[in-house]
């Protein structure tokens, strides 16, 4: 009966640690959700300008043009600081801020617009 019991109580003791290894290990943790990165602090810009550098190539003094026929532009023209041409021309787009745009209409020959660039 000793045999008996002894066997039993290994059966018993091999059967529990297999129950104990079928046993479900608890899961590990959640990882913690992302953070959201943050953005670098922003830069100060330099200040603008004055508007008073803006009138390089005279455009103040330009203005009396507009509605007037181009032929009441005064002669010689400096094609080094004026371009003057028809609003549908072709002209080259280099900006220079000394430079003075005076643009007309090509039917009628009037001044539209005069601008620096």
């Amino acid at each position: 009966m000793k045999r008996i019991a002894s066997i039993l109580a290994t059966v018993l003791v091999a059967g529990g640690f297999v129950l104990a290894s079928c046993s479900s290990a608890p899961e590990p943790a959640p990882p913690p959700p992302p953070t959201t990165p943050t953005a670098p602090p922003a830069l100060a810009l330099p200040p603008k300008p004055p508007a008073a550098e803006k009138d390089q190539c005279g455009l103040k003094d330009a203005q009396q043009y507009v509605g007037k026929p181009r032929t009441s532009l005064p002669a010689p023209v400096d094609p080094s600081r004026w371009r003057v041409a028809c609003t549908t021309c072709p002209v080259t787009m280099d900006f220079r801020a000394d430079r003075l745009n005076i643009l007309f209409n090509a039917d009628t020959g009037i001044v539209q617009e005069v601008k620096c660039g």
